[in-house]
């Protein structure tokens, strides 16, 4: 009997005030989509760093008049360095054949390049990419070396862009929490001002503190949840319209988002939406209703 009519009580509040629900509802959801996105975010610059720093070479650039010995001694001193999990050389004409199928959508950029204007080299992938200091102390001063370039720090830019993008998220998506938790404390105010007759009666007849908070909480509870279902669709739908369909191209170069970690984003929406507004909830019951 308690208990339905506890449910009883939370309806008839959603409904008794159901603009503020309804804003209620909405703030919550677009702070929660926020936030879900910023933790997809994180999850999938993980996943790019996981899979990038398994491909990453290091490229040493060849002087134009190094001697054929020079080149051969340093291939066999890449093979034999403990660091390098495989070299491979790249001679002047190979690398004018990769760069034809790079800067294949501009033919006259092609054109007006030919096998001298570009460098042989060797492309190196190292067991750990983080050795890349102790390797290239360890070649370093060759005289068959021009230039070595560590594709890791060309990585770590883009990956810094991320970053800064991950940290704005969750910016916002604490400013719109916060704007939450002010509309949930206002709406539960403006519900037990409301009922304040009826509080002062259960007060008086020795009714549980839980027995008066426990509408109020669950009203909380419900828009919470609501509002986190609302934006784990959000985000759901975005992935499948945008990621899977309109920016393939740009998830394929990003590595795709796994409808695993997408799923995964309604548990943490529904729980963080439903203890967020639960909490605000009884805070604001203690501090109003003195019960």
């Amino acid at each position: 009997m308690r208990v339905k009519y506890v449910l009883n009580e939370v309806l008839v509040g959603l409904w008794r005030n159901v603009t503020m629900t309804v804003a209620m509802i909405i703030t919550m959801s677009v702070s929660l989509t926020m936030l879900g996105a910023s933790v997809l975010m994180y999850m999938q610059v993980d996943r790019m760093k996981d899979f990038y720093y398994g491909e990453i070479e290091v490229s040493i650039f060849l002087v134009d008049n190094a001697e054929a010995g020079q080149v051969a001694a340093l291939e066999e001193k890449l093979k034999s360095n403990p660091l390098v999990k495989e070299s491979k050389h790249e001679t002047k004409e190979e690398a004018l054949e990769r760069f034809k199928v790079l800067y294949q959508d501009s033919p006259d950029f092609v054109n007006a390049v030919n096998a001298d204007s570009l460098p042989e080299s060797f492309r190196v992938k190292l067991k750990n990419p983080e050795d890349y200091d102790k390797f290239a102390q360890d070649v370093k001063g060759d005289a068959a070396i021009q230039r070595i370039i560590d594709q890791r720090e060309l990585l770590q830019k883009v990956f810094n862009i991320f970053n800064s993008v991950q940290l704005m998220s969750l910016v916002v998506a604490a400013v719109m929490a916060f704007a939450a938790l002010l509309l949930v404390g206002n709406t539960i105010q403006v519900a037990a001002y409301s009922k304040r007759r009826e509080v002062a009666v259960m007060k008086l007849v020795g009714a549980s503190n839980w027995f008066i908070q426990a509408p109020f909480v669950l009203e909380a509870v419900v828009a919470g949840l609501v509002g986190a279902i609302l934006g784990f669709g959000a985000l759901f739908i975005g992935k499948i319209v945008l990621l899977d369909n309109k920016l393939q191209a740009l998830t394929a170069i990003l590595t795709p988002v796994p409808n695993g970690n997408v799923v995964l984003m309604l548990p943490l929406l529904a729980g963080v939406g439903a203890v967020v507004s639960a909490g605000t909830a009884w805070i604001t019951l203690r501090f109003y209703l003195k019960v």
